[in-house]
Protein backbone atom coordinates (compact mmCIF):
# COMPACT_ATOMS: atom_id res chain seq x y z
CA UNK A 1 0.00 0.00 0.00
CA UNK A 2 1.10 3.28 -1.10
CA UNK A 3 0.24 6.67 -0.43
CA UNK A 4 1.11 9.79 -2.76
CA UNK A 5 0.62 13.65 -1.45
CA UNK A 6 -0.12 16.61 -4.24
CA UNK A 7 1.01 19.72 -3.85
CA UNK A 8 -0.27 23.04 -5.27
CA UNK A 9 2.65 25.71 -4.22
CA UNK A 10 1.71 28.88 -4.77
CA UNK A 11 3.89 32.08 -2.94
CA UNK A 12 1.18 32.89 0.07
CA UNK A 13 -0.58 29.44 0.10
CA UNK A 14 -0.05 25.53 -0.61
CA UNK A 15 -2.65 23.26 -1.61
CA UNK A 16 -2.37 19.64 -0.41
CA UNK A 17 -3.79 16.54 -0.74
CA UNK A 18 -3.19 12.93 -0.29
CA UNK A 19 -4.15 9.35 -1.78
CA UNK A 20 -5.87 6.73 -0.20
CA UNK A 21 -3.47 3.65 0.75
CA UNK A 22 -4.25 1.81 -2.77
CA UNK A 23 -3.26 5.19 -4.52
CA UNK A 24 -6.57 5.44 -5.72
CA UNK A 25 -8.54 8.54 -5.12
CA UNK A 26 -7.00 12.03 -3.69
CA UNK A 27 -8.50 13.72 -0.90
CA UNK A 28 -8.15 17.26 0.19
CA UNK A 29 -5.70 18.44 3.51
CA UNK A 30 -6.19 22.02 4.99
CA UNK A 31 -4.36 24.43 2.67
CA UNK A 32 -1.06 25.17 4.11
CA UNK A 33 0.04 29.47 4.85
CA UNK A 34 3.72 28.64 5.93
CA UNK A 35 5.42 32.22 6.61
CA UNK A 36 9.13 30.94 4.52
CA UNK A 37 9.51 27.82 2.25
CA UNK A 38 11.52 26.06 5.27
CA UNK A 39 8.43 26.75 6.96
CA UNK A 40 6.92 24.82 4.17
CA UNK A 41 9.44 21.96 3.52
CA UNK A 42 8.82 21.33 7.57
CA UNK A 43 5.25 21.28 7.55
CA UNK A 44 5.13 18.83 4.22
CA UNK A 45 7.85 17.02 5.83
CA UNK A 46 5.01 16.47 8.93
CA UNK A 47 2.34 14.97 6.26
CA UNK A 48 4.96 12.70 4.81
CA UNK A 49 5.81 11.61 8.20
CA UNK A 50 2.11 11.35 9.66
CA UNK A 51 0.78 9.94 6.15
CA UNK A 52 3.50 7.16 5.06
CA UNK A 53 3.72 8.97 2.20
CA UNK A 54 5.99 7.42 -0.90
CA UNK A 55 6.04 9.89 -3.30
CA UNK A 56 5.43 13.91 -3.35
CA UNK A 57 3.76 15.13 -6.61
CA UNK A 58 4.45 18.76 -7.27
CA UNK A 59 1.96 21.20 -9.69
CA UNK A 60 4.39 22.70 -11.92
CA UNK A 61 2.90 25.97 -13.65
CA UNK A 62 3.97 25.65 -17.22
CA UNK A 63 3.18 28.37 -19.40
CA UNK A 64 1.00 27.48 -22.42
CA UNK A 65 3.61 26.94 -24.57
CA UNK A 66 5.45 24.27 -22.54
CA UNK A 67 7.88 26.62 -21.38
CA UNK A 68 9.26 27.27 -17.82
CA UNK A 69 8.41 31.18 -16.43
CA UNK A 70 9.50 31.93 -13.33
CA UNK A 71 6.75 30.68 -11.36
CA UNK A 72 7.67 27.18 -12.58
CA UNK A 73 11.26 27.90 -11.73
CA UNK A 74 10.27 28.85 -8.27
CA UNK A 75 8.54 25.78 -8.11
CA UNK A 76 11.34 23.55 -9.36
CA UNK A 77 13.30 25.08 -6.79
CA UNK A 78 10.86 24.09 -3.54
CA UNK A 79 10.95 20.75 -5.22
CA UNK A 80 14.27 20.15 -4.82
CA UNK A 81 14.62 21.21 -1.55
CA UNK A 82 11.74 18.69 -0.89
CA UNK A 83 13.93 15.76 -2.30
CA UNK A 84 16.88 16.97 -0.28
CA UNK A 85 15.26 17.28 2.99
CA UNK A 86 13.44 14.21 3.34
CA UNK A 87 13.58 10.30 1.95
CA UNK A 88 10.27 10.14 -0.74
CA UNK A 89 10.69 10.44 -4.52
CA UNK A 90 9.38 13.94 -5.70
CA UNK A 91 8.17 13.87 -9.67
CA UNK A 92 6.78 17.35 -11.03
CA UNK A 93 3.38 17.24 -13.00
CA UNK A 94 2.02 19.69 -15.70
CA UNK A 95 -0.73 21.88 -13.64
CA UNK A 96 -1.61 23.71 -16.68
CA UNK A 97 -5.13 25.08 -16.12
CA UNK A 98 -5.36 23.07 -12.90
CA UNK A 99 -5.99 26.00 -10.75
CA UNK A 100 -8.67 27.37 -13.54
CA UNK A 101 -10.30 23.90 -13.68
CA UNK A 102 -10.73 24.25 -9.72
CA UNK A 103 -12.31 27.21 -9.65
CA UNK A 104 -14.94 25.86 -12.27
CA UNK A 105 -15.24 22.88 -10.04
CA UNK A 106 -16.21 25.30 -7.18
CA UNK A 107 -18.50 27.95 -8.94
CA UNK A 108 -19.90 24.91 -10.53
CA UNK A 109 -20.68 23.73 -6.56
CA UNK A 110 -21.64 27.08 -5.95
CA UNK A 111 -19.25 28.45 -3.12
CA UNK A 112 -19.25 32.01 -2.62
CA UNK A 113 -15.78 34.26 -4.03
CA UNK A 114 -14.75 34.23 -0.35
CA UNK A 115 -14.72 30.38 0.23
CA UNK A 116 -13.50 29.69 -3.18
CA UNK A 117 -10.38 32.03 -2.32
CA UNK A 118 -9.70 29.49 0.70
CA UNK A 119 -10.49 26.66 -1.44
CA UNK A 120 -8.79 26.61 -4.59
CA UNK A 121 -5.49 25.84 -3.89
CA UNK A 122 -6.66 22.52 -1.79
CA UNK A 123 -8.54 21.56 -5.19
CA UNK A 124 -5.98 22.21 -7.22
CA UNK A 125 -4.11 19.87 -5.43
CA UNK A 126 -6.54 17.12 -5.40
CA UNK A 127 -6.47 17.45 -9.52
CA UNK A 128 -2.85 17.33 -9.30
CA UNK A 129 -2.89 14.24 -7.42
CA UNK A 130 -5.79 12.62 -9.08
CA UNK A 131 -4.42 13.47 -12.60
CA UNK A 132 -0.92 11.45 -11.91
CA UNK A 133 -3.20 9.05 -10.11
CA UNK A 134 -5.11 8.36 -12.89
CA UNK A 135 -2.51 8.18 -15.27
CA UNK A 136 -0.49 5.80 -13.41
CA UNK A 137 -3.48 3.31 -12.88
CA UNK A 138 -4.04 3.50 -16.93
CA UNK A 139 -0.28 2.85 -17.86
CA UNK A 140 -0.36 -0.21 -15.79
CA UNK A 141 -3.45 -1.43 -17.59
CA UNK A 142 -6.33 -0.33 -14.37
CA UNK A 143 -9.59 0.99 -14.72
CA UNK A 144 -9.97 4.13 -12.33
Amino acid sequence: MTRYLGIDFGTKRIGVAVSDELGITAQPLPTLEPSTDEAAVGAIRELVNEYGVFEVVVGLPKNMNGTLGPAAERVLAFARRLEESMPVKVTMWDERLTSMAAERLLIEADLSRAKRKRRVDQMAAVLILQGFLDRGHRQRGHTS
